[in-house]
């Protein structure tokens, strides 16, 4: 495993003001990639929501991420942690960076005593609910749209908060999960989300999905700055921009724990 040599592994409390906060993602920066089969072991090993991976590549970062089943195409709480790792632990300098990766390249800077990310926005379009959001909701009359994942508009935080949906009724939806939301009660909107698909019944803080939330609500109330909470267990706040094609995400993050992964 990477030349017998063992890997630097820290576990970072994404969108979290203190540990046991947000959601807790791996990092693992390496100097040379490793097999894909490899990376996808660690991150089942580690069974957290992501495992992230990132290596040097032309004067920049290459990020990759992996659930405990799958590569993902766009992690927004692992790429936080990634930039904490690199700022806070490696001694990065300055005071922004870029990752190449499936979802083109995302810039982090740091601001306001945490960290911002540059993320495409995503828009969903109304579409008829799927049967499968259907019977896991066990309901077919709420507002429901789509993009990358479903969003079900509901009336209130506590109808979010009640929610329960039926997990095995969503593992084959066609798209990558579920987001339940509606307006919040101390902040503009609440949200969850949900993604069976790729092995995370429920993910404590999900900064991709801000991608389709953002736009959604940003035309509801009219404003382009946001403040949200996503309402799991663990909870978990965001700051959102939205300007044109993009939004930016901002949280705080906290080391948990660090180690090594030992070679194979």
């Amino acid at each position: 495993m990477n030349g017998h040599q063992a890997i630097r592994l820290f576990i970072v409390d994404a969108f979290a003001e203190a540990r046991f906060q947000g959601n807790p993602a791996a990092v693992c920066p390496l100097e040379t990639w490793l097999p894909d089969e490899v990376m996808q072991k660690m991150a089942t090993e580690h069974n957290l929501s992501e495992t992230a991976f990132l290596a040097p590549e032309a004067g920049g970062y290459h990020l990759r991420w992996f659930t405990p089943v799958a590569e993902v195409k766009l992690c927004g709480h692992a790429t936080l942690a990634s930039a904490f790792v690199l700022f806070e632990k490696l001694g990065l300098p300055g005071a922004r960076m870029e990752f190449r990766t499936l979802s083109g390249t995302l810039a982090v800077e740091r601001r306001d005593g945490g960290y911002e990310m540059d993320f495409p926005s995503q828009p969903p379009l109304p579409c008829p609910m799927p049967p499968e959001v259907a019977a896991a909701l066990g309901r077919s009359d709420l507002p429901c749209f789509r993009a990358d994942d479903y969003l079900v508009a509901m009336p209130s935080e506590a109808d979010v908060r009640a929610a329960s949906p039926r997990i095995e009724a969503l593992r084959n939806i066609d798209l990558r999960g579920l987001i339940l939301t509606a307006p919040g009660d101390s902040v503009d909107f609440v949200s969850r989300f949900f993604c069976p698909k790729f092995g995370i019944n429920e993910d404590p803080v999900t900064g991709s999905a801000h991608c389709i939330l953002a736009p959604y609500w940003s035309q509801r109330l009219g404003k382009t700055e946001m403040r949200a909470r996503q309402i799991s267990a663990r909870g978990g706040s965001l700051r959102l921009r939205l300007e044109g094609p993009r939004v930016f995400i901002g949280g705080k993050a906290v080391l948990y724990s660090e180690g090594r992964v030992l070679p194979a």
